[in-house]
C-alpha cells in the first residue's frame, strides 16, 4: 500500500513566481525517421496556434535524430532540444557513447542524465551521474537530473530521504552557479506503468522536500530558482492539477508526448 504520508511545505520568497517553466517530452526509443519529423512539426504548429503561455518546449528525440529535428524547432519560439543521454566521458575510444561536447557542437542544450530507465537497466550509480553532470555543463549542455524513488523505496518510512541522497551524492559538490544551469526531474518509479497514480499532494510533498533540501545546501535563494519538474505519467488531465501546486514547474513527459495532440495540450496546462 502506498501511503500519503503529510504535505510538506516550503517558505518561497517572491522570485517563485519567475522560475522558469518547462515541459519536456521524452520519446524514449520510439518513432522512425517520418514519424519524429511528422511528431515535430504538429507540435510546432501546434504550440503556434494555441500555447499562450511562456513554457519551454523541450523535445527529447533518440540522438540519432537531433540534428534532423534542430532543423524544424530552430525557428520555433520557446523550443529547445535534449538528448537522452550522454557519456562522462569528453572522448576516447568508447564504441557507441555519445560525448557532451558532441552535443554541444550540434546546438543541444539540455541532456537527460540519470533517467530511472539508466540508472535500472544499465545500472547507473549516483557516482556516475555526478561525473555525467560535470561533463554536461563544462561544455555548456544543461543536465535534467531525474531522481525518484521505486514502489519498495516509497513503502519505506525514509522514501524522501532516498531521493534526497540522489541529489546529495549527484549534485551538491557543484558550485551555485553550476546548480542554476541543472533542472531537476522527479520520477516516482512506482507510479509508472504500474497502474498505481500519484496525487498532485504527493508530487507536491517531493518537490517541496528536494526545494528545501536544495536551500539547506545552497540558500533558499538558489532553491528558488532551480527547475523542478514531474515526471510521473503526466497526461492532460493530469497536468492542470499537478502544475498548479507550488513547487512543480512543469513536466518530464513519456508516453503522452509521443502525440500532438496530447503533449500540446499538456504544454496549454502551463
Amino acid at each position: 500500500m502506498v501511503l500519503l504520508l503529510r504535505k510538506m511545505t516550503f517558505s518561497h520568497n517572491k522570485n517563485f513566481l519567475m522560475r522558469k517553466k518547462i515541459v519536456a517530452g521524452n520519446w524514449k526509443m520510439n518513432k522512425v525517421l517520418d514519424e519524429a519529423v511528422a511528431l515535430t512539426s504538429e507540435l510546432v504548429n501546434m504550440a503556434k496556434d494555441e500555447v499562450r503561455n511562456d513554457a519551454k518546449i523541450i523535445l527529447c528525440p533518440p540522438a540519432i535524430y537531433l540534428t534532423t529535428i534542430q532543423k524544424y524547432i530552430e525557428d520555433a519560439p520557446n523550443f529547445a532540444l535534449a538528448a537522452q543521454n550522454c557519456s562522462d566521458k569528453v572522448s576516447g575510444a568508447f564504441t557507441g557513447e555519445i560525448s557532451a561536447q558532441m552535443l554541444q557542437s550540434i546546438g543541444v542544450q539540455y541532456v537527460l542524465i540519470g533517467h530511472s530507465e539508466r540508472r535500472q537497466y544499465f545500472n547507473e550509480t549516483n557516482a556516475l551521474l555526478a561525473e555525467k553532470v560535470n561533463t554536461a555543463l563544462s561544455f555548456g549542455v544543461s543536465p535534467i537530473f531525474c531522481c525518484g524513488e521505486s514502489l519498495e523505496q516509497r513503502q519505506n518510512e525514509d522514501y524522501i530521504g532516498f531521493v534526497k541522497n540522489q541529489l546529495t551524492e549527484s549534485l551538491f559538490h557543484l558550485s551555485e552557479e553550476q546548480l542554476k544551469s541543472v533542472v531537476i526531474a522527479y520520477e516516482p518509479i512506482w507510479a509508472i506503468g504500474t497502474g498505481l497514480t500519484a496525487s498532485a499532494e504527493q508530487a507536491q510533498e517531493m518537490h517541496a522536500a528536494l526545494r528545501a533540501h536544495i536551500a539547506s545546501k545552497y540558500g533558499a535563494e538558489v532553491a528558488d530558482e532551480i527547475s523542478i519538474l514531474y515526471g510521473g505519467s503526466v497526461t492532460a488531465a493530469s497536468a492542470p492539477e499537478l502544475f498548479a501546486s507550488p513547487d512543480i514547474d512543469g513536466g518530464l513527459v513519456g508516453g503522452a508526448s509521443l502525440k500532438s495532440r496530447e503533449f500540446t495540450n499538456i504544454i496549454k496546462a502551463r
